[in-house]
Order: structure tokens, then sequence, then C-alpha cells
């Protein structure tokens, strides 16, 4: 690992400052990006820690009945402090890698990074959640970019993500059991409105929306409105875990299984 600097800033002001130097990378849970430092993947001049902001960590309902979580919380936090709250994004956290990953993991540091095969960008584009940064709002439609890419701007941060609460929602993941990663993920919400799919781990283009089952599940939220419904090969994830047509089957069958666990 190369020479760094270090700095772990107070608040969001000090932080945005820390972020304004040259090389400067936010440095959350570390999961990714420590690993990828070593090997010298990554090389940044200045490090700056987010984890000694109080007001970047928790959860707490918000005014209008949504729920907010501080993107330095960890994994394991949000699975004990949303449960009463929002039990599908507690049952989410609570699943992520093992123990030791979920409590030094963060969600803003999972988002940031946006990897594709990540449970927490399903919860947060099922949801239609907000990220809210240093210096803006972004609505989860226009955040996720594609693989490892995200609207995020050079020295723009996480600070939070605020979820509408759905009236019933489920996550459901066929895990990777190594990494426990999902080799494909479904997060099923249904609000008033309509019905929100978002699916991980099988897009090569990262977290996206199942429209057309969103459209069959909002006039018949059950597992048989999809059975008849499949999703394009095309642009799958194809690796020795499974092929691109096992991911595109999986999607189908995973939504599925989590409207019946939503209902």
């Amino acid at each position: 690992m190369h020479n760094f600097d270090f700095q772990k800033p107070s608040t969001i002001a000090e932080a945005t400052n820390a972020m304004a130097a040259e090389g400067a990378q936010a440095l959350s849970g570390g999961q990714t990006l420590l690993p990828t430092m070593k090997q010298r993947l990554a090389a940044p001049a200045v490090l700056v820690s987010l984890t000694g902001i109080p007001e970047m960590k928790g959860v707490c309902k918000t005014d209008d009945g949504g729920l907010a979580v501080g993107a330095a919380t960890p994994h394991a936090v949000v699975a004990r402090e949303a449960a009463m709250h929002y039990p599908a994004l507690a049952a989410l956290a609570g699943g992520i890698g093992d123990p030791a990953v979920r409590n030094r993991g963060t969600i803003g540091g999972s988002l940031a990074n946006n990897d594709p095969s990540a449970c927490y960008p399903s919860a947060v584009l099922g949801s239609g959640a907000t990220i809210v940064t240093n210096t803006r709002r972004i609505a989860a439609d226009d955040y996720f970019q594609g693989m490892f890419t995200t609207a995020l701007n050079e020295g723009e941060f996480i600070t939070s993500v605020v979820f509408p609460i759905p009236q019933k929602a489920a996550y459901v993941k066929f895990n990777q059991p190594a990494s426990r990663f999902a080799l494909t993920g479904v997060f099923v919400a249904k609000f008033p409105g309509g019905v929100r799919v978002a699916v991980t781990g099988a897009s090569a283009d990262g977290v996206f929306r199942w429209t057309e089952a969103e459209k069959a599940l909002s006039a018949s939220f059950a597992p048989e409105a999809v059975k008849g419904l499949s999703v394009p090969e095309d642009g799958m994830i194809a690796d020795l875990h499974g092929t691109a047509a096992y991911r595109a089957n999986l999607v189908r069958v995973l939504t599925g299984r989590a409207v019946a666990a939503a209902r």
C-alpha cells in the first residue's frame, strides 16, 4: 500500500473542505476501498474518514413518515434499528456478508461504490429513496448510472439516505455462497401509487428496475402476476456462477418469491 494522508473530520462541513484537496477519497467502512488500495488498484493521496461525524450515523423517522439512515451507519445497526419501521430494509441489511462485514461496512460506502451485486442498491431503487449528499438531494432513479458508476461528482459524498416506507415490501436474494453477495437479488415494494421492482446481481449495468413486472404487480400484487413474464438475457452477467439465461430466470423466480414474502 502506498503512502497517503489521513483525515477524520467531525462535521460535514469539515469533511467537505477535506474532500476539496487534490487526490482526496472518502472512506466509510472501507470494505471495498482498503482491499483495492492493498492491491494498488487505487492510490488516493488523502483518505477522508466519514466515521467520526455523528450526524451521519443512526436511523430515525422523518417528519413525513419516512426513514432516514445516516450514510456512516453500519449494516448491523440498520438491521437492528430499522426493524420496527422498515422490516424489509432491516432484513436486507442483516443478510449482507458476515458479522465482520456487517459491523464495519456502511450503507453510504455500499451506495457510493455501486457494486453490481451489492444488496443496498436494490433497496434504494426499489423504495424510490432519496440520496442526500453534502451538496444536494438525488432521486434513486437518477443516482445509479451503471456498473460502479453513480451521479456523485468530484468531492461529493453521501450523508444520508431517506426511504419512503411502502405498504408492503420484501427482499429475496440467491446468495453467492463464498461472498454472500447477490448472485441475483430482487427488492419489491408496494406503494399506494404502484409497485416498484429493483434487481441487483443480474445485469452487467448494475441495479435496474423491472418495469414490466411493476406494471403487472400494480394490477395484481400476487406471485402469479409475473409467471408469464421474462427478462431478456442480453446484458445479463455470465460467469462461472451462472449463465446469462440462468440469471434472467432467477429474476422472475425471485420476484415471485419476494411478492409472496411481502404478502
